[in-house]
């Protein structure tokens, strides 16, 4: 049976273990969210032997050759030793500079790093609180905003929203690796209907993506629809309907979830080169993406990115 070693600890484990969880289960804790290869909190780095990779796919070619693992993926069929994500070490240095509620349960961040970082809207990054750790997209604009900023749904309790609620302003936090995930904004789109369709905290990253369509000067219609549980939940309402107000193209509608069955049955394409983004709870997305579908969006058109509940 093959041996994990992590630092100077090392056991036995049955061939074909989940490496994620023979560290777990023997007392090295590894952060994870997902569990299928796409937020990377679970990242280790090989030292000596390789495991079985489900995703090679899912790492940069530089971060494969520097032995970077993800942990949930991986199965032991040989002996192997791992270094598990140190932030202080393999991190980028950031701090707190402003820490808000939006609503009763959605929690603003903004963070200031050690030096620029280069992104994107609609991409995440990996935020490191002690040695807590979760995925999160960015809601900020790099052309517009000096901080990093992101929105926390703590309407549940957990290791990492638990120690943001604690966070205050100068507080050190480390990022861990920036991830792009299908959201983006293309200058190509320019003329055509754009959708930006989220869920809860899933309105984040498209908030990003409106703003630097907006930025772009989008001549096409954008329409943006946010489904909460309740109105008390629509946490951009305001500067949402404060940017629609100025701008005759955009087009804002506030959901709630009773509301969800009616408001999906009218949803009526009025272009079938409209282009439909969509974030948010595994539930949601695919109800907004089947009634897309139904209504005539070509399956190439909806980009998605949905929120994995942790496990």
């Amino acid at each position: 049976m093959p041996e994990l070693r992590v630092g100077e600890r090392q056991w036995t484990v049955a061939a074909g273990s989940n490496l994620l969880d023979a560290l777990n289960q023997n007392g090295v804790s590894v952060p994870y969210s997902c569990r299928a290869g796409s937020c990377h909190a679970c990242l280790v780095k090989c030292v000596e032997g390789l495991p079985s990779d489900n995703r090679p796919d899912a790492l940069s070619h530089e971060q494969r050759q520097q032995g970077w693992r993800l942990a949930c993926q991986c199965q032991l069929i040989d002996d192997l030793q791992v270094e598990t994500f140190d932030p202080l070490r393999d991190g980028l240095a950031a701090q707190v500079a402003a820490s808000d509620w939006l609503s009763a349960s959605v929690l603003r961040l903004r963070l200031t790093c050690e030096r620029p970082l280069r992104y994107q809207a609609g991409q995440h990054l990996v935020l490191w609180a002690g040695q807590v750790a979760r995925p999160y997209s960015l809601a900020s604009l790099p052309q517009e905003d000096r901080f990093l900023e992101f929105h926390l749904d703590c309407r549940q309790p957990g290791a990492f929203s638990d120690a943001a609620r604690r966070l205050k302003i100068g507080d050190p936090i480390r990022l861990g690796e920036l991830r792009g995930g299908a959201l983006h904004y293309d200058p190509d789109w320019h003329t055509r209907p754009l959708w930006l369709l989220a869920s809860g905290t899933g309105l984040g990253p498209l908030f990003g993506i409106l703003r630097e369509a907006l930025r772009q000067d989008h001549q096409g219609p954008i329409r943006v629809i946010h489904l909460a549980h309740d109105a008390g939940e629509h946490y951009l309402a305001k500067p949402l309907q404060a940017m629609a107000a100025s701008r005759p193209n955009l087009s804002v509608e506030l959901w709630t979830a009773a509301e969800l069955p009616a408001a999906l049955a009218q949803l009526r394409l009025v272009s079938r080169q409209t282009l439909a983004l969509v974030c948010g709870a595994p539930d949601s997305v695919d109800a907004f993406a089947r009634r897309l579908y139904l209504a005539g969006l070509p399956r190439n058109q909806l980009l998605a990115d949905v929120f994995l509940p942790r496990g």
